[in-house]
């Protein structure tokens, strides 16, 4: 089956990704710590270029500009007719980018107030938030850089080539590992510096990568007089509804920053940040895998008039989801702070830190299969050029979340922010799901139906035992660096082998059923 083998490809790129992130949030730790350089970074300088990315580069500019690329390299002109239309859309798209960056380097002193809620409660000295505003202003070049790697990478999607477009966050990641392990400065301050100067340096080499690989693959882009034809405006009439659908995750994320800077104490932002990194690893590989695969698949059954073939893919589409996350849902929930006290708690990241850190990842865990689900169901209304009603519940939900916050942050402190996001993603993904099952573009089939309760059921009992037998390794969570990611690799191990076990035991996949999938693998 190509969506398996493709995601395979994509996801297991991801994963090294994710992992990698994991190595480079374990060295923050370290040397930064928890305090408001920690939040600075966290919470505002970077925060800023993960939100763009995930609005901009995994969000918008794909869902708008791959069913539109795909037309045209359908239609009677082929790939070369996609290509002019690329290369129009860069011509636009870079001077824009040109002027945004400037726009944004000149107004960051507002910018981090705003991400950060003034960190009112932390009450910084004036020299403290002018260092906050300096990180903002070295890491905002990455937008310009990603956005543009975003435009390649987009092409390579539409080309099947999902794994090179996969393999460039792997770039920035190797980027901030070597500036935090090499580079490191005497104190927190220091350390934070480095790290906002490795997000850019890691943006240049995503960018390069994606030019050396469009040549490998045949694309040539060239500059052209920038003129806003009928197609250049219609992929910037669905860019901007596309953003807030695809991204309400990350401006949920970044209005619970906000209010937590202004509402939570020093280390809070830091918290959340760590737990939402975790709460990723998953989203990453399954969630940004699905939807970077679904769309430009749905979009080109579609235009071939082969609207039962996907819907087929949208159902498999939910049920690998399923099938990956709720386990990692449930792991979350009963092992969290062990899994935190494994990856963080050493140097500056204390016993209490990690403690408050697994509180809100098991908050954000709850809203796990929602927030991987709506990169799955979304591509159902962007590959019919529908990008304004994911849009209308992608606002509602934002509404939701920021009374969440507002309602839960003066009870719950540092747990209210993930909890709202959770609780807001949930509601959208029904929104969503609701909505295309009414049109007629969706209906869960007999596999689907079968194998959710089944697959919940697996995932419980694996939480059982991982929450039982989590003592055994807790000595080793907490010594030399080797025996902690041993320790992390045994129990994930261990809950993987348990939650496959329990879904043949459970029915949610029969052998048949997983030697059949590895049949089609092999044949595809």
């Amino acid at each position: 089956m190509k969506l398996v083998r493709a995601l395979g490809s994509v996801g297991g790129l991801t994963l090294a990704s994710r992992v990698l992130a994991l190595v480079r949030d374990s060295l923050a730790a370290r040397y930064v710590g928890a305090g408001f350089a920690s939040d600075a970074f966290n919470g505002v300088a970077f925060r800023l270029p993960n939100m763009f990315r995930a609005l901009f580069a995994e969000g918008a500019f794909s869902a708008a500009f791959i069913p539109l690329f795909n037309k045209k390299a359908a239609g009677d002109g082929g790939l070369p007719a996609g290509y002019d239309f690329a290369e129009r859309a860069l011509a636009v798209l870079l001077p824009v980018l040109i002027l945004f960056t400037a726009v944004l380097i000149a107004a960051a002193w507002p910018i981090t107030w705003a991400l950060s809620g003034g960190f009112s409660r932390q009450n910084p000295t004036a020299e403290q938030f002018a260092f906050a505003v300096t990180l903002s202003r070295i890491t905002i070049p990455y937008l310009a850089l990603i956005s543009l790697a975003s435009l390649l990478g987009g092409i390579l999607n539409s080309l099947d080539k999902f794994w090179v477009n996969a393999a460039a966050p792997i770039l920035l990641n190797v980027a901030m590992i070597a500036g935090l392990w090499l580079f490191h400065g005497a104190d927190e301050y220091e350390t934070a510096r480095v790290q906002a100067m490795s997000v850019t340096i890691g943006g240049a080499l995503q960018l390069l990568w994606l030019i050396w690989a469009c040549r490998r693959a045949g694309v040539s882009m060239k500059l052209k007089r920038p003129r806003l034809d009928k197609d250049v405006r219609e992929l910037l009439r669905l860019i901007i509804p596309a953003a807030a659908g695809a991204g309400a995750s990350q401006i949920n994320l970044l209005i619970s920053t906000a209010l937590s800077g202004w509402l939570l104490a020093s280390g809070s932002i830091t918290y959340i940040y760590y737990a939402d990194r975790l709460n990723q690893l998953p989203l990453g590989l399954i969630g940004i895998g699905l939807g970077t695969i679904l769309l430009p698949t749905i979009s080109r059954m579609l235009s071939k008039g082969q609207d039962a073939e996907a819907m087929e893919t949208q159902n498999r589409g939910i049920e690998l989801a399923l099938f990956l996350t709720l386990p990692a849902t449930v792991a979350f929930l009963t092992v969290a702070e062990p899994i935190v006290r494994g990856l963080f708690q050493y140097g500056r990241f204390t016993p209490d830190d990690a403690m408050r850190c697994g509180w809100a990842l098991s908050a954000f865990s709850i809203g796990l299969p929602s927030y991987v689900l709506v990169k799955v169901l979304t591509p159902g209304y962007y590959a019919r050029g529908d990008t304004k009603t994911p849009v209308r519940y992608a606002m509602l939900s934002i509404v939701i979340n920021i009374v969440g916050n507002l309602a839960m942050i003066p009870t719950l402190g540092h747990i209210g922010p993930p909890l709202a996001t959770a609780l807001s993603s949930t509601v959208n993904v029904a929104m969503l799901y609701t909505t295309l099952v009414k049109r007629g573009h969706f209906a869960a089939d007999a596999g689907l139906r079968r194998r959710i309760p089944r697959l919940a059921l697996a995932a419980a009992v694996m939480g059982g035992a991982l929450w039982a037998g989590e003592g055994l390794l807790d000595p080793w969570l907490t010594g030399a660096m080797l025996q902690r990611y041993v320790a992390l690799a045994v129990l994930v191990g261990a809950g993987v082998a348990l939650y496959g076990l329990a879904s043949v035991v459970t029915g949610a996949y029969r052998l048949s059923d997983i030697k059949a999938l590895m049949r089609r693998k092999s044949a595809t």
